[in-house]
């Protein structure tokens, strides 16, 4: 199922476009709409208007989705190769985010909306139902577009809402596919899917006739949407930065966990908000540890996602290829050692070795900071209370991990770790029923499981006086 970029503009206004970047070549290959702002209201008065419809008959949405999702699937075959020619990513993680997608659109659908008695001892019967909010705008960033599209979209839909979503500027064209794909299966205007370069992000978190803006990006780009939903009071969701550290205590088998330690940071070439971005490593095995994990970088097939055999793609723009220069730079400046990597390989477009960096000074930015890219500093300690400190001494608090030998010491240390998600003996694995938080400056509300489906609702109270 192909689709052309030139395809009518939602709610009109002017036939511009913007170039779409393959970032395995830096050239361009592909173009979408820029939607003048201006022409959101029409959008978001379409998304109004069938919300009126949507809201009222939830089995018909049950259906609609569940129709929806098989769409998905049915078209994995155009979705996942468009979705690695604009992202990067290798082909077969294309595939799984398309069926990631589809699972959580079901997933959702399913999931039961139950009014619940009050009983509090007086002569009233009081009954909590759930209604949905309105129009809700979605803003999803360029690492996981189609994934996070529908962490936001299918939740809210699911509750009644309508939406409007906006995927970043660098990864627009299998959103809009994704947009035709289920189109056939639900109402017009519940879901509209718009693309473009600021103010148009701004203006959709800001519009007066948005009941809920629901996003995923940095921290600095959240405070800005937070500000620009207050306007109208609408609720706001955010998904922010991670800088998740995974601590090693000194009984862990370096060998048999090093595989999976490596894959939790470098995986999407570490473009993943709950990716292990440091590792605190007991000064004992501190060595090994950081040859374990080179010796796994340096083996690692780097190339383009839809060429077979290629491990780990590029990063997925130019700006963000400069920034892991420039941290990985300033942390070898600063006396870090590049046990692997540490260099762009001889290949076009936006490419970074896979980087494991030792001997890092504690304050360099490469460790404070979130990196979002495939370089990986790794830390040692002599106190396991120093390493929980250093782990929590950050203004992130994604997620974080422990891994050792035994699970239940592991448990209690993770238990002291300030993040939403600590897991044990593995990393940035999450199941669709759970509910995925922050603290500090990671984020505020909740996405995920029965809370992400009623961060999307209202209570609505009846209270109803019984006769004596």
């Amino acid at each position: 199922m192909a689709t052309s970029s030139r395809r009518a503009v939602p709610g009109g206004g002017e036939d511009r476009h913007f170039a779409v970047v393959d970032p395995a070549t830096g050239e361009v290959f592909d173009e979408a709409p820029d939607q003048a702002p201006d022409a959101l209201d029409a959008l978001v008065e379409r998304a109004h208007t069938a919300w009126r419809g949507w809201r009222a008959d939830p089995a018909a949405r049950t259906t609609a989705l569940l129709a929806a999702a098989d769409a998905v699937e049915a078209a994995e075959a155009d979705l996942a190769p468009l979705l690695t020619r604009e992202q990067g990513k290798p082909l077969a993680e294309s595939y799984a985010e398309v069926a990631r997608t589809a699972a959580r659109m079901r997933y959702f659908a399913e999931l039961e909306q139950g009014a619940r008695p009050i009983t509090d001892g007086r002569a009233v019967r009081s009954e909590i139902r759930w209604r949905s909010l309105g129009p809700v705008a979605a803003i999803v960033p360029w690492n996981f577009p189609l994934q996070l599209a529908s962490a936001k979209f299918a939740p809210a839909l699911a509750a009644g809402n309508t939406v409007v979503l906006k995927p970043s500027p660098h990864t627009p064209l299998a959103t809009r596919l994704l947009g035709d794909v289920v189109a056939g299966a639900l109402p017009e205007g519940v879901l509209t899917i718009v693309t473009g370069h600021e103010p148009l992000g701004a203006r959709l978190a800001s519009h007066e006739g948005i009941r809920h803006v629901t996003f995923t990006g940095s921290a600095p780009t959240g405070r800005a949407v937070a500000r620009g939903a207050a306007a109208s009071l609408a609720r706001v969701t955010l998904e922010l930065g991670g800088n998740d550290a995974a601590v090693l205590l000194e009984d862990v088998d370096v060998e048999r966990i090093a595989d999976r330690l490596f894959w939790a940071a470098f995986r999407n070439c570490g473009q993943v908000c709950m990716a292990v971005k440091r590792v605190y490593a007991p000064a004992r095995l501190y060595s090994r540890v950081v040859e374990a994990l080179a010796d796994r970088a340096k083996a690692t097939v780097v190339g383009p996602g839809l060429e077979p055999g290629s491990q780990l793609g590029p990063l997925n723009n130019a700006a963000q290829l400069s920034r892991i220069e420039d941290c990985t730079a300033r942390a070898l400046a600063g006396g870090a050692r590049a046990a692997a990597g540490g260099h762009r390989p001889g290949l076009p477009g936006y490419f970074f070795a896979p980087t494991v960096l030792a001997d890092v000074p504690p304050d360099s930015p490469v460790v404070t900071e979130e990196q979002f890219g495939p370089v990986l500093p790794v830390l040692p300690y002599d106190s396991l209370d120093d390493a929980v400190e250093a782990a929590n001494g950050t203004r992130y608090a994604l997620g974080g991990s422990v891994w050792s030998a035994d699970p239940e010491r592991a448990e209690a240390v993770a238990d002291r770790l300030e993040c939403g998600t600590a897991w044990i003996n593995h990393h940035a694995e999450l199941s669709l029923a759970q509910p995925f938080a922050g603290a500090k400056e990671s984020g505020v509300g909740v996405a995920g499981g029965p809370w992400g489906l009623y961060g999307n609702l209202r209570p609505f109270v009846v209270h109803r006086r019984e006769e004596t």
